[in-house]
Order: C-alpha cells, then structure tokens, then sequence
C-alpha cells in the first residue's frame, strides 16, 4: 500500500523509514511511467509536465466547487433517487374482480405459446422475455444456466435458440460476476436483464445493488445511470427441494435499498405486464428494478382443485402501473380485506373459499403487486372499505414486508382492526418441516375468524 489509508493514518509512527522508502520505490504511478519510458510512448519530463497539469486542474475544479451552493434539505438530497416522478401515478384504484377459472393449461412445452392459450407463470415470464428481447436489441439475458438449458425451470428455455448466444447467454457461476456484469452493461447503454437463480444466492452479492447500482444516480447527480431488471427466482414452498439456500423467504435486503423499484407478480395474468413495466421504467430512468418471482408458483395451473385452471390466465402484456393493486373479490360485500403478494395471494384465495364456505365471513383479497415503493395510497383504500385488515406476510414477522405495511397504514390514519399472519422468524428447513415456519392457509383463515369479531373503533 502506497501512503496512508487515510489522513489521519500517520504511518511514521508505526513504520521504519526504511520500510516506507522501499514503498515509494514500488509506487504504482512511477511503474507505469516506467513502463510508458521504455515502450516510448512518453518521455520522463513529459509526464511530469501531465503530472503537474492534472494536479493544477484538480486545484481549479476543487476551488471552483467551493462556491457550489450546499445541499439544504431533504428533498434536495433525494432528488436524484426520484427521477420522474409521473411514472408513479397514483392509480384510480381497479375494481374488485370474481376470479372466474381459465382453460386448463396444455402440456405445450415453455417457449411454445399460442396466442389466447391459458399460460402458466413461467410461461408467460418466459413470452414476455422474448418479447422483450425482440422489441429492444440493447436487452440482454444472462445468468447461471440460463441459456440453452433454459435456466433450473425453464423459464428462458428457448431464448438462446431463437434470438442467439449473443443475447442470451450463462455467465459464471458466481452473483457478484452477475450482477458486475449487469452493472457495466447498464453503464454502456444496454439493458441487462439478469437472473440470480435463488433469492437466497443474491446475498453472494447484495453488495453490487446496495453499494454500486442503487448509488450511481445518487451521487452523481444522475449523471451515471445503470438501469437494469433483476429476475429473482424467490420465496418458500417449492416441494422436493429446498433448504434455506433454494427457500429464502427474507427481502430485507432489497426493501430498505433506497431508490429500489420492487416488483412482485402473484398470478400469471398480471406476470407479463409488470415485467414489461420494470423494463419500459429502467429503459427511461435507468432505475434498478428488482422482479421477484415466486419459484413455487411457476408451473402451477390449478388454485383449488386439479384442472381449474384458475393459476393459468392468457398472455397479457399490457404495462401495469406503479403502485396498481389488483382486489380479487368473492362475488359479496366484503367483511374483511387481505392484503398480500406473491405466495400469499395463492394461500389467501384457497382460504377466501373456505371461510365464505365454513363461516359466512366474505373476504376480498388485495394483491399489492409492488413492494417498493409500497402503493400506501391503494392500501388505504382498500382497508377503508371493510375497516378491518388482515395482512398475509409470507416474509419473516421480524423486519418482514408486514411490519412496513401496518406501519405505514397507521401513519396514514386508519385505525380499525388490524391482524398479521407471516412466517416465523427461522431460516426454512428441509422438507415438510418447512410447512412449520411458513404461513399456510389454517393461519389465515384463524387469523381472519378472530379478526372478524374485533370490535371496530373506525366505525
């Protein structure tokens, strides 16, 4: 190490002069003046004379700054992590919906859509990537395996064939590599889209967003931009694999990033058109999107019983807004309102039949569908309506998406009854021990038959 680490790191008082003048000898600047000398690019007093011009303008530029006015205000300092702040309109709000059951999914391979067919999860991500990729020739694909394997689930199977290697391609085995390589393509005008495999493996390298992507804007007044598209294969409840490293139910990490957009599609008819609006908001802003996939969910036809249908839905690509909820009603006034993502929103379905069934209690059950910023305004007006929420948490109860829903509920004023249900705070294990620290739809339902005799201070 040449000098100090740092102005106050006197290294006289514990180094020999010895020891600091063999330092300087191994000065990396005198090396490659050294090098440029023996190649003869350059002459000793010529790069004295860069030398001495670079420190001179360093001095002006430095000087010059002084009479920068200062930063004032809060707003004033987060203003480059709010680049354009229509694109968050505050919805209209959308209708409750009876969720009516879709043709059965076919046996047709990822990859092979045909237009008005019901489409699994996976299969609409994976549609909704070629369309991308065909419209954007800046997009890129890339990640472990994700090439012509078509990733752990198929989800990009066929990408790689259709539109080249070039495109869509493997990387390393290796997220910092991942999201190292997303953050020089973003900087150079592409768009990556990169996978991280598991929500688990992303803490390899949570360090790329937290310290590099989601910081490029801010501090330098929006001047560097590296938009970019995580795909994160996340949450629990795969069956016959698992473990904490291919289960991971925390997104702590991602939620308290600032600037971070968080999305998080439940049902495979609103997959497509949130992805295509992470993509159209990273391409105008250069804001890091972060698209949560839930791995249990991805080739799911059925909600209640096999052949429904009702977790398939035909492709749609019509951009969802941020910060647009979804409410998925029972066909009744409603007594309770849920509110939920992701895996919740498949558990709070099955648990809206069974208690309108087994106990006369209607439930319309409200898909958030972003996560940050969390749509505050929606989430108010959907607790207004029934006066009582009950929030369906499939992250851990301690630092868990839940905890930030019911505060920011609070600080906007409701105050009727509210109940939490989520995971418990443990790591999932292997096997049908997972089911014991996940939320599952007894949970709900209880929670839900408690909350609904709570008396209603709201009114």
């Amino acid at each position: 190490r040449f000098l100090g680490h740092a102005g106050t790191d006197v290294e006289s008082a514990y180094r020999s002069p010895a020891e600091l003048a063999a330092d300087r000898e191994r000065d990396p600047l005198l090396g490659a003046l050294q090098l440029a000398i023996d190649c003869d690019t350059c002459s000793g007093p010529e790069f004295v004379q860069w030398y001495l011009d670079a420190s001179e303008a360093i001095r002006s530029t430095a000087l010059e700054l002084r009479s920068e006015p200062e930063l004032m205000t809060a707003e004033e300092i987060m203003t480059p992590l709010r680049p354009q702040r229509s694109l968050f309109p505050a919805p209209s709000g959308m209708p409750a919906e009876v969720l009516q059951p879709a043709p059965t999914a076919s046996s047709t391979p990822v990859g092979d859509a045909i237009d008005g067919e019901a489409l699994t999860l996976a299969r609409t991500i994976n549609r909704a990537l070629g369309d991308i990729l065909d419209s954007d020739p800046s997009a890129l694909v890339f990640g472990e395996d994700v090439g012509r394997k078509g990733g752990v689930y198929g989800v990009t199977r066929g990408l790689q064939a259709r539109l080249g290697a070039d495109r869509v391609f493997n990387t390393l085995l290796d997220e910092q590599s991942v999201l190292g390589l997303a953050l020089g393509a973003g900087l150079d005008g592409l768009l990556p889209i990169p996978e991280i495999q598991y929500l688990a493996y992303l803490h390899n390298a949570e360090d790329q967003l937290r310290g590099e992507a989601a910081t490029q804007a801010f501090f330098s007044n929006r001047q560097f931009l590296n938009p970019m598209v995580v795909r994160v294969a996340a949450y629990g409840y795969q069956k016959g694999f698992g473990g904490h490293f291919h289960n991971d139910n925390s997104i702590a990490v991602l939620r308290d990033i600032p600037g971070l957009v968080i999305a998080s599609p439940s049902h495979p008819s609103d997959a497509a058109g949130m992805l295509h609006t992470c993509v159209q908001h990273a391409r105008a802003t250069g804001t890091v999107c972060i698209y949560l996939e839930p791995i249990a969910r991805y080739h799911d036809a059925d909600l209640h019983e096999t052949g429904d249908g009702m977790w398939t839905a035909p492709y749609d690509p019509t951009p969802i807004a941020l910060g647009a909820t979804r409410t998925w009603g029972d066909g009744h006034p409603a007594d309770i309102t849920v509110l939920t993502w992701g895996n919740g929103l498949h558990l709070s379905l099955r648990a809206q039949r069974e208690l309108r069934a087994d106990a006369g209690v209607n439930v319309e059950v409200v898909d958030l569908r972003w996560l940050a910023p969390l749509p505050v305004d929606e989430m108010l007006r959907a607790a207004e309506t029934t006066g009582r929420v009950l929030v369906v948490d499939e992250t851990r109860r301690t630092g868990g998406v839940g905890e930030g829903i019911v505060a920011e509920l609070v600080d906007a004023g409701f105050r009727g009854p509210i109940g939490r249900v989520a995971a418990k705070d443990s790591f999932v294990p292997l096997g049908a021990a997972a089911n014991l620290v996940l939320v599952a739809v007894d949970d709900i339902v209880t929670a839900a038959r408690k909350l609904v005799t709570t008396p209603n201070s709201q009114g």
